[in-house]
């Protein structure tokens, strides 16, 4: 049935079946709500909204009434009890249908899953990554006892003191290629000699990742992640028109939390090579995509701005790389890589030995000579020198400072470095050993001894 029949049907015979007018009524929504704008409904109308909870039946031989002939061409009588409705309450009744038709379907689509951002969202979370850079840094801190054996002995028989501090980076990115190729910022992975790159997809899988090339000019960087499978990945082919009023999100690792979204507008597509929106950019978001509702790159989230350059609060102020200058990039960059060859393991680099008593409690050890103990005083020819002590290591947590004299290794007398590592050799992680420290000093008798437990780590 079409449209035009539920209407002479409806209005000419009321033997129609239900179940067949509501199917060609949802078929034809447009011309439902043509129907609706176009209806007009009298005070009757207010006679429909009250009549319109009675079955179907009585509405239908009601509306119909003896103003319409029958199927046979007979007028039918009214049924007892029951009035004719006049034809414009007939018109409302239909009006009211296609209202309650109309209705179902548009609560039918107010399904959450059925939303553009919700769809373009799924559409692209496959491919966003949280990036994880981790960099150990050593730096070397003059050492007052350096000075003081320089002085007055002429030689330097202490090591540096070294500090080591690991340093992370959090961001994202999101693949641009089945063999596992990432876009990001270069600021989330710069240095990237120096650096561990883990790689955590949508599904909770880590892999590590190894740094191509960047360019700083425009904050872009190319990393592949180290795995020999197909990954979900971001089409750089259909990029964005980019808008201006558009709708865009931003996914990404915002302050840590992985598939983080917010959403904004385009509000200015040129801005010194960026694209600007009100969507919020928190830290973590760097090098993750900005994309609008279908699922099409709009640029890569930059940065943020807090303040004016005057020191004013600003709200609404973020910044992302266009999906041209990204697109024209990855091309550069993929030159690049082919020519690279695939990174093979590397067997770890040889770096100065390091003693078990610094590895495991981040103290450095110095032999006591007799011309040394005589300049700090102390006894001759006993206990071994601490001469630096790393911080937040089992022996700074144990208050032990620089200078003391290490006594005793468990219960066992130590009188030279050499006799300490010969003691830790077969220690582990996690043990604990007990170690006598303090002063003895040269003709007193007075000894400023402790025996502190420390735990290897």
């Amino acid at each position: 049935m079409t449209a035009t029949e539920i209407y002479e049907s409806v209005t000419n015979c009321g033997a129609s079946d239900f179940a067949e007018i509501a199917t060609v009524l949802n078929r034809n929504k447009p011309w439902c709500l043509r129907s609706l704008g176009s209806a007009r409904v009298p005070r009757a109308g207010e006679r429909v909204l009250a009549i319109a909870t009675f079955p179907l039946g009585s509405l239908l031989s009601a509306a119909s009434g003896s103003q319409r002939k029958d199927c046979f061409g007979a007028t039918p009588k009214p049924t007892r009890g029951t009035r004719a409705l006049p034809v414009t309450a007939s018109h409302a009744l239909i009006t009211a249908l296609l209202l309650l038709a109309g209705a179902t379907s548009l609560f039918a689509q107010a399904d959450p899953a059925s939303e553009p951002s919700v769809l373009a969202v799924a559409k692209v979370l496959p491919a966003v990554v949280n990036i994880n850079t981790e960099r150990v840094v050593k730096r070397t801190v003059r050492d007052p006892f350096e000075d003081f054996y320089a002085q007055f002995f002429g030689y330097n028989r202490v090591r540096p003191r070294e500090i080591r501090q690991t340093l992370q980076s959090l961001g994202s990115g999101f693949i641009i290629d089945p063999a596992g190729y990432i876009i990001t910022n270069q600021h989330v992975v710069e240095r990237a000699a120096d650096l561990k790159i883990h790689v955590t997809t949508n599904d909770g899988k880590t892999y590590n990742a190894h740094y191509i090339t960047g360019d700083d000019k425009t904050d872009l960087a190319f990393i592949k992640i180290d795995a020999k499978t197909a990954f979900p990945f971001i089409s750089l082919d259909n990029i964005s028109p980019n808008l201006l009023g558009e709708t865009v999100i931003v996914v990404g690792n915002a302050v840590g939390y992985g598939s983080s979204i917010s959403r904004g507008i385009l509000s200015a597509a040129k801005r010194k090579d960026l694209v600007q929106t009100d969507a919020a950019i928190n830290p973590g978001n760097s090098g993750g995509p900005v994309i609008d509702l279908s699922g099409r790159l709009v640029g890569i989230s930059s940065a943020k701005m807090a303040f004016t350059p005057q020191g004013v609060p600003t709200q609404g102020l973020g910044f992302a790389i266009p999906a041209e200058v990204v697109r024209d990039s990855v091309n550069r960059f993929k030159k690049i890589a082919q020519k690279q060859p695939e990174p093979e393991k590397q067997p770890a680099t040889s770096e100065v030995s390091v003693s078990k008593a610094e590895q495991f409690f981040g103290m450095q050890l110095q032999d006591l000579s007799q011309e040394l103990s005589d300049a700090l005083g102390y006894a001759r020819g006993r206990g071994v020198l601490i001469t630096a002590v790393e911080p937040d290591s089992p022996a700074d947590e144990a208050g032990i400072e620089r200078g003391l004299v290490i006594y005793q290794v468990d219960k066992s007398d130590v009188n030279s470095a050499k006799q300490i590592e010969n003691l830790l050799g077969r220690v582990q992680s996690g043990a604990n050993v007990n170690f006598t420290v303090g002063a003895i000093r040269a003709g007193r008798q007075d000894r400023q001894l402790a025996t502190l437990t420390l735990a290897a780590r």
